[in-house]
């Protein structure tokens, strides 16, 4: 007699179901960055499960940082105009211990195509339109993080020049508030390069200067790539800091 294979029933936690729910209203901007979501008894009763249920939900989707719990106010979802979320994503801290503000110069915006190594990174089709932009990041006047980005042209459409200089705050804000896009996580890999005359002369360092080559893929939500970042650090005062957990 032939063994009988059976099909075998997948099973998804109800919490992973909630969270899931949770997830496709964010993505599809029904509570927007900055915004609260309905308390844990609303969602409850909408979604008909207990609240234990929605809280270890919105538990994991907090400890994700794509909500922020705040006491006493409830549950909101999380944004770069926020002074803690404002350098989520940057790595760099001041050797002094100083608390790191950087102010922006764009160089470039121009609208281009997308190579098949941009178009890999961002899942288009080569060829198909991108927007390029070139930035230099200061900090207590001195020039120290060189960047280059590119991103969907389709996605930010208008975005120019006049736009980011103009743009008081981080960036990723203004894909929030411009674009309806935000950042839920990045993905990086780093390696030691140094200085070409290009790089020399916006970080006002001598060529063959030591820097730190950092290239960054940041996601919305759907795990949906939507800019690639290439910075160049100077990391003559400044030291990469990362904490694993």
């Amino acid at each position: 007699m032939s063994e009988v294979n059976l099909p075998v029933a997948s099973f998804s936690p109800l919490y992973e179901q909630i969270k899931a729910m949770i997830l496709a209203s964010l993505q599809a901007s029904e509570w927007l960055p900055g915004e609260a979501i309905p308390s844990e008894m609303e969602l409850a009763s909408r979604y008909a499960v207990s609240q234990g249920t929605v809280r270890k939900a919105i538990d994991e989707l907090a400890a994700q940082n794509l909500l922020v719990r705040r006491q006493g106010k409830g549950t909101f979802v999380a944004t770069h105009t926020e002074d803690d979320w404002q350098y989520r994503f940057l790595r760099l801290a001041p050797d002094s211990g100083e608390k790191f503000h950087l102010t922006n110069r764009f160089l470039v915006c121009q609208n281009t195509k997308a190579t098949p190594y941009v178009a890999n990174l961002l899942k288009l089709k080569a060829g198909d339109p991108v927007i390029y932009i070139d930035r230099v990041q200061s900090f207590a006047g001195q020039p120290v993080v060189f960047e280059e980005i590119w991103l969907p042209g389709a996605r930010f459409k208008g975005l120019d020049l006049e736009t980011l200089n103009e743009w008081h705050g981080p960036v990723y804000a203004l894909y929030e508030s411009q674009y309806a896009t935000h950042m839920v996580r990045a993905e990086e890999k780093i390696k030691a390069v140094s200085a070409d005359e290009s790089l020399a002369q916006h970080l006002q360092l001598p060529v063959g200067a030591p820097l730190l080559s950092v290239e960054r893929v940041a996601f919305t939500y759907g795990n949906k790539p939507v800019e690639i970042r290439h910075a160049r650090y100077d990391t003559s005062e400044q030291h990469y800091e990362n904490k694993l957990n």
